[in-house]
């Protein structure tokens, strides 16, 4: 075997069709886009949801629901989370440069502190807004919240 005898594997490699080269080449006058209309001229591109004419779906259904645009966003941190971060680092107060350093908010985030799991020791937290079964675990540990 030689580099002169090396050829494609059979059905690999198709020639290409030769559009609009003469009526004999089978594939002359249209090049194979039918007559007239916009698929037949250059530049043609069908909008998306385009059901050929029929009204589309996106205009058949009704709109619905409603955007509040003050809507505030806060990041969920639960209560067992705090206690996690406090039993790791040793913490009395646990603040947003301790969550950000943690990697669980971004420094844009407002936070929420909620009341899951439990709490066995005393912290201060700071936050922009606490559930009130957060509330009452955090102050039944004698623990002070503060909100931002």
């Amino acid at each position: 075997m030689d580099l002169s005898n090396l050829k494609p594997a059979k059905g690999s490699v198709k020639r290409s069709k030769r559009l609009g080269r003469g009526q004999g080449s089978g594939k002359g006058g249209t090049s194979t886009r039918g007559h007239k209309g916009a698929q037949q001229r250059s530049g043609y591109n069908k909008k998306i949801g385009f059901e050929g004419g029929q009204m589309p779906l996106q205009r058949r259904l009704p709109k619905f629901g409603f955007n509040n645009i003050n809507r505030t966003e806060y990041k969920a941190i639960n209560l067992e989370t705090l206690q996690r971060l406090a039993e790791n680092g040793n913490l009395e107060k646990i603040d947003l440069g301790v969550l950000i350093s943690a990697g669980l908010v971004s420094k844009n985030a407002k936070v929420k502190i909620l009341g899951k799991g439990s709490l066995e020791r005393k912290l201060e937290v700071h936050a922009h807004a606490f559930s009130q079964s957060a509330v009452k675990a955090i102050e039944a540990q004698n623990g002070t919240i503060v909100k931002i």
